[in-house]
């Protein structure tokens, strides 16, 4: 143990935090945030995967079992925090938000139509975004397209799933997207939210809150570029549409997700077409229930 580290006792907390770091030798743990300073590392827990801990029948009553023993700890600016997956697929629900399917509509006369039936449908809009190994952490670059006029980040609640497909947690996504290619033509959605660097995830989490709590958090963006705020705006989780059970059934339909699946719930704030992503930007997504996740942006 170094001079950071020590031995806690946790007391039983309404949700937890759970996470995936990387320590300064390059190992990758599991790891639960006691507080704004400090992770507890699993691993002496036999707990290598975070899967292990979202398979539970009831992952916060587990966490609490590991946490309530005595377990090494370390401090949070000791490590390097990673997207908090193993190998769950990536997916999300888009035109949740009134304010997006107005925007929407107002990007794209080929596909106005499209937007304002789906929003009103039984079915959601649902589209695969990522594979596991292409999510970038906390503090990694975000890609903008460099064949796009209009990049924008789309800040969104993520939900995270285990594969008998129960929510077990909460995360903060990050749908990296070109506006103009998507309103040029729909079918070309594809090309404007699956590339290099377009999905963000953490900083970790958050588990055991439920979607009546989960509705009272707010969303925050803020997009700085070197000292200035070029941008930022607010919405709240309460404004998605449809309920996240709805949502993760649809996912889960005619699927199989053996690993769990991350599901990303759509964006309720939406840049003005004048402003567009910057190579150097840094975006930060703030969602009150969870934390902070934020990215310099870099040209892909």
């Amino acid at each position: 143990m170094g001079p950071d580290d020590g031995l806690h006792f946790v007391p039983p907390h309404p949700t937890m935090k759970l996470c995936r770091f990387e320590n300064p030798d390059g190992r990758i743990h599991v790891g639960l945030i006691l507080d704004g300073g400090t992770v507890l590392d699993l691993t002496n827990a036999g707990i290598d995967r975070l899967g292990t801990v979202l398979e539970q029948h009831d992952p916060r009553r587990f966490l609490e079992k590991l946490a309530g023993n005595t377990i090494t700890a370390q401090m949070l600016s000791r490590v390097k925090m990673l997207a908090p997956l193993d190998r769950q697929e990536i997916w999300a629900a888009g035109v949740t938000y009134l304010s997006s399917r107005a925007a929407r509509m107002e990007e794209s006369d080929f596909s106005a139509n499209a937007y304002d039936k789906v929003y009103e449908a039984v079915r959601p809009e649902i589209f695969f975004k990522s594979l596991p190994e292409k999510v970038v952490s906390p503090g990694e670059a975000v890609g903008i397209r460099k064949d796009a006029r209009w990049n924008v980040p789309e800040p969104e609640l993520a939900l995270v799933i285990n594969s008998r497909g129960k929510i077990v947690g909460c995360t903060i996504g990050n749908d990296m997207s070109s506006r103009d290619i998507e309103g040029e033509n729909l079918l070309y959605l594809p090309q404007a939210k699956v590339y290099h660097r377009s999905c963000a995830l953490g900083p970790w989490i958050v588990v055991g809150a439920g979607e009546e709590e989960a509705r009272r958090w707010t969303i925050q963006l803020q997009v700085k570029r070197g000292s200035d705020v070029v941008f930022e705006g607010e919405t709240a989780v309460g404004q998605i549409k449809r309920s996240f059970a709805e949502l993760a059934e649809f996912l889960f339909r005619s699927q199989n997700f053996p690993n769990g699946a991350v599901l990303l719930t759509g964006t309720g704030i939406v840049p003005p077409e004048q402003f567009t992503l910057q190579p150097r930007d840094s975006v930060r997504i703030t969602i009150s229930g969870i934390g902070t996740l934020e990215n310099p942006v870099v040209e892909v």
